[in-house]
């Protein structure tokens, strides 16, 4: 893929991700209409089975979307991940913008929001997933950059581990609060988003998050960070060496 042809596909790419997030919105729009009339807010209203099945496997469906738009725009491996990674970060950035642009919502970066639906209810203030979609983003130029420099454009083991612990992390901290709430208040109760015979949400009927747990989400976007970041010096430091003197061991670790 020569540059132009990549720098057309990352810009058709960006359309296709604000669409959809604008696509996100307005089910979200129509959702509140339907279930926050004087506006959103917890605690959350439970959704009967039919549509609270059809939100979940909507979710399902979006993201596999999004997966499919980076396999068919990408060329190998890892530019199809960056592709994908691209496309969901500007998705999930968009997608509050136009809630903002539409509703004035939310009031602030720190508002809570019901952020996903798999396997359980994620919640947490705008603001954390906004700074996940930054660190997608970077990590996304960052395999792009290296292969238009003639580089693989794959983490090596260490960079891949540091990025999934911060993963991990950041995963427990978006669904800490949830489950914490459904285990103390209603124990022996299912909190899995995934059960046709109930009303989603019914186990939060009187769930209001307190506390986002910033102890497991700091640590989690600095590891985040600090493996792209570690990904892109080295991407940096093989392009600023002489192809002539490049050591055999580099180009291994470099495929």
């Amino acid at each position: 893929m020569n540059n132009k042809t990549l720098y057309t596909t990352i810009f058709w790419l960006t359309c296709f991700s604000i669409a959809m997030g604008y696509l996100e919105t307005a089910v979200v729009v129509y959702l509140r209409e339907l279930y926050y009339p004087s506006g959103f807010c917890f605690p959350l209203t439970p959704i009967g089975p039919d549509i609270g099945m059809t939100e979940f496997w909507r979710e399902a469906a979006t993201v596999i979307m999004l997966i499919g738009a980076g396999i068919m725009a990408g060329k190998n491996g890892p530019q199809r991940f960056a592709f994908f990674m691209y496309c969901f970060a500007v998705w999930d950035i968009f997608y509050y913008i136009f809630l903002y642009l539409i509703l004035g919502w939310p009031e602030s970066l720190f508002t809570w929001d019901i952020l996903f639906l798999i396997p359980v209810p994620w919640v947490g203030p705008v603001i954390a997933p906004c700074l996940v979609a930054l660190a997608m983003i970077l990590l996304a130029v960052t395999i792009i950059y290296a292969q238009i420099n003639g580089q693989s454009g794959k983490m090596i083991a260490r960079e891949q581990l540091i990025m999934i612990a911060g993963i991990l992390l950041i995963l427990f901290s978006f669904m800490w609060d949830y489950i914490e709430y459904v285990q103390l208040n209603h124990a022996g109760n299912s909190f899995w988003s995934f059960d046709p015979d109930k009303d989603l949400f019914s186990e939060a009927a009187a769930y209001v998050p307190k506390e986002f747990n910033w102890k497991l989400f700091i640590p989690g976007l600095t590891l985040l960070f600090g493996g792209v970041i570690l990904f892109a010096i080295r991407v940096a430091a093989v392009k600023d060496r002489k192809p002539a003197v490049m050591l055999e061991s580099d180009i291994k670790q470099e495929s």
